[in-house]
């Protein structure tokens, strides 16, 4: 197993190089290390799941994929993974996506911890930097007095929408901590979420918002 895990890694780091910063292999090191931080929390895991499901779960993000490169199946199956394996793989990462509020349901202890270490990846810190990121390379603006904040989002409006990077943090960053399924992702995101707000608090104060 150890080598279909190295064999997969070394299939994603040409794709995700074609990606902006906020979604680069190196988000995917800070994921996996979220995932070992909250699988040493728990029982019965099976970590090769865990650590595939990693390595693939930005592989057919919407938000970057492309006809010439292989989405996550193709490259599982590209490297001899059983259709059992492909399978709960595959449904660990239709688990993790936000989609406005609308991510599929969980269905095992594997999906739990891929989608809290991913959206760990997504608060803190690096959350206000991936945001900006983001913003960035798709030409957004830094903030919009005017805009209004949306919920209760379909999936279509969530991604139609170009939003101004502070805007995200409200229809989405901020609501994660109360989203979390681990206990210790939980626990994880706490320090992270305030950081978050404390950042929003002084930009308030910095631009008059």
């Amino acid at each position: 197993m150890d080598q279909l895990i190295q064999t997969c890694k070394q299939s994603v780091l040409t794709i995700y190089e074609q990606f902006d910063a906020s979604h680069d292999y190196a988000h995917i090191e800070r994921v996996m290390k979220n995932a070992e931080d909250i699988m040493a929390t728990e029982d019965n895991v099976d970590e090769s799941i865990i650590r595939l499901a990693v390595l693939l779960h930005d592989i057919d993000d919407a938000k970057y994929k492309s006809d010439a490169n292989p989405s996550a199946m193709e490259i599982l199956q590209s490297i001899g993974a059983s259709k059992q394996l492909t399978d709960k793989i595959i449904e660990c990462i239709k688990s993790v996506s936000f989609s406005g509020g609308n991510a599929q349901a969980i269905t095992s202890i594997e999906g739990a911890i891929i989608r809290d270490a991913d959206r760990l990846d997504a608060m803190g810190a690096i959350g206000i930097a991936r945001t900006f990121a983001f913003g960035g390379a798709k030409g957004r603006k830094l903030y919009d007095k005017s805009e209004s904040v949306r919920s209760n989002m379909s999936e279509a409006d969530y991604r139609g929408r170009g939003t101004a990077s502070v805007t995200h943090f409200y229809e989405k960053l901020l609501l994660l901590k109360d989203l979390m399924v681990t206990e210790e992702g939980k626990r994880l995101a706490e320090e992270r979420h305030m950081y978050m707000v404390e950042f929003l608090n002084q930009l308030d104060r910095e631009v008059g918002r």
